[in-house]
């Protein structure tokens, strides 16, 4: 898109302003429909959460069943980290260590742990293809079906590879959901709702994670191999259940208007809003808005495939989108995820704690999960999304320093500090960073590409945990570097450059609407104006005439593109 002179002045003054000029040339009536648009845009940015609560309930309730996906993959990816220090699991499949106990040495503990993320990286590219082609909730339905058929090889498994192998399969429909949900959560949900659902698929996590840590606690009096044989065959409940759910679920009516299927978006908006506080009219605004916003996206950018998102403006967005989901890893959460290692092993076993009791401080600091994402709820409401990053990002980095520290001394006292400082460790990464990415990743990507960049940024976080999952396990086992708490030195330096990419990179996208999201990025406003910048998304004042109700949305017509918005907008 060219800039007008105008705007050019205008952001001098932190305005910038749309050209829509290039949109009018192949949209016959586009005046009608930005004013609506532009009217749909103002009620949402006035709505608070109450009303919001209100007119989009049943966009709530879908969003957080599709998010119910990451319960199952928060219970399944931690699952195989949790038996690492079972005595069934290790009986099984354990090796003699330095001290006469048997372990999972740290190349097999790389090799399962790397196992999910290989696989995952694969259902993330499958999803940012698939889910755009044939639609979020199909795309949702087949990987269900995917992932009861992969769950029987690791509850069969006899050996080390082939439960590496099991992973792999496991990983590959995770992959599909770990996305997925975020897309959908993000294009159902006004704005006032937005930053609560999103951050709810950490919550979702966190209950998995949380469920996952009980479920092991529970069988492991059991002596047989039934004791992790139990929660691997628990993961065959989820999928039966949200088939049934999923199956009524309202597809996406963002991705039915770029589809221009503008009759079926308007069902789906009327589906997903109350009758009551939300009328006809009010549903042909909001659809007006999403083909405004569409249409302003493929004036900026022709094409919508992976390589189109290393292209013009989209190249900073994927960039940064891609370091949001890395900057989770290398805050030092991974010396979190690996805790139950870190304290069996070095700490709490050391300073006389039993196995059992081991176990009952991961729960108490999984637990961490579901209290911290609630609390990003309250700080979200008041603070930005970077401010809630750059925040978590110090505080973790002066924590990791302390446990860090507290390696020069063995005593038990120090021990217990450094367990202590874990559990603060993972609320405050669940508190900002955790939940606060999934906010930031729907937000910064265009919605022409939201389902490709949120799952490339993923496949950017896999690849970092593979990194994590081949350094962590080494630094934390005694018989490999045996760096033990001293590894919080290491991942605290990896904080505060993370903490500088952060403050010069990532912008404030808190109650900007897409459109206004996408001007921002085209005008390469700087990551610190990002809150201050004015924006015209609609340009009204160049267009005069009372605003023309939107009419009925019609059916996509098997002819050219424009010819088919000037049959939805014609009177």
């Amino acid at each position: 898109m060219v800039l007008a002179s105008s705007e050019i002045e205008d952001k001098d003054v932190g305005v910038v302003r749309a050209d829509n000029h290039d949109i009018d040339k192949h949209i016959a009536g586009y005046t009608d429909l930005i004013k609506d648009a532009a009217q749909a845009d103002q009620i949402e940015h006035e709505m608070g959460v109450r009303q919001a609560l209100r007119i989009h309930k049943k966009a709530v309730f879908w969003s957080m069943a599709l998010s119910s996906a990451l319960i199952m993959e928060g219970y399944d990816v931690v699952l195989i980290a949790s038996f690492y220090g079972h005595p069934a699991f290790l009986k099984k499949f354990g090796v003699p260590g330095p001290e006469g106990k048997n372990i999972i040495p740290a190349a097999w503990q790389s090799g399962l742990g790397n196992g999910s993320s290989a696989g995952g990286i694969i259902g993330l590219l499958i999803n940012g293809w698939a889910s755009e082609k044939f639609g979020p909730r199909r795309t949702f339905l087949v990987a269900m079906v995917l992932m009861i058929a992969a769950i029987f090889v690791p509850v069969f498994a006899q050996s080390l590879p082939v439960l590496v192998f099991g992973e792999v399969l496991c990983g590959i429909p995770w992959g599909i959901f770990q996305t997925l949900t975020t897309a959908y959560a993000s294009e159902v949900c006004p704005i006032a709702l937005r930053h609560y659902l999103t951050a709810y698929i950490n919550a979702c996590w966190g209950f998995g994670i949380l469920l996952s840590s009980g479920v092991v606690r529970a069988c492991l009096n059991i002596e047989s191999q039934w004791a992790f044989k139990i929660p691997f065959c628990i993961q065959w409940v989820w999928p039966p259940l949200l088939i049934t759910l999923i199956w009524f679920a309202p597809e996406s009516p963002f991705w039915l208007v770029r589809q221009e299927r503008y009759a079926d978006a308007e069902n789906s908006v009327r589906r997903l809003t109350s009758a009551e506080y939300f009328s006809e009219e009010d549903i042909k605004r909001n659809v007006a808005m999403k083909i405004h916003t569409t249409e302003l996206e493929k004036n900026m950018s022709a094409g919508a495939s992976y390589l189109d998102m290393f292209k013009g403006v989209d190249r900073r967005r994927t960039e940064i989108s891609l370091m949001v989901f890395a900057a989770q890893l290398l805050s030092g959460q991974n010396l979190i995820a690996d805790i139950l290692t870190f304290a069996i092993f070095h700490s709490f076993q050391q300073a006389g704690m039993a196995v059992q009791a081991s176990y009952d401080l991961n729960l108490a600091l999984n637990a961490m999960f579901v209290v911290g994402t609630f609390v990003s709820w309250g700080l979200l409401t008041r603070f930005g999304r970077r401010d809630l990053y750059l925040a978590g990002l110090a505080t973790m980095a002066a924590v990791l320093l302390c446990i860090g520290g507290m390696g020069f001394t063995n005593s038990t006292a120090a021990k217990w500090v450094s367990g202590a400082l874990l559990i603060f460790l993972n609320l405050a990464y669940n508190s900002t960073l955790g939940p606060v990415c999934y906010t930031l990743v729907a937000e910064i990507s265009s919605t022409r590409l939201r389902a490709k960049t949120i799952a490339l940024s993923r496949v950017a976080y896999q690849l970092m945990n593979i990194i994590c999952g081949i350094i962590v396990p080494r630094q934390l086992s005694p018989a490999e570097w045996n760096w033990g708490p001293k590894s919080g030195l290491f991942w605290a330096g990896s904080a505060i450059l993370t903490f500088v990419y952060t403050w010069f990179r990532i912008p404030e996208t808190r109650n900007r609407s897409y459109g206004e999201l996408d001007l921002l990025f085209e005008h390469r406003v700087p990551a610190w104006r990002f809150a201050k910048t004015k924006v015209d998304q609609f340009n009204l004042d160049e267009r005069r005439g009372p605003a023309a109700e939107t009419p009925m949305l019609e059916e996509k017509p098997d002819l050219k593109e424009d010819v088919a918005h000037a049959e939805y907008i014609r009177k």
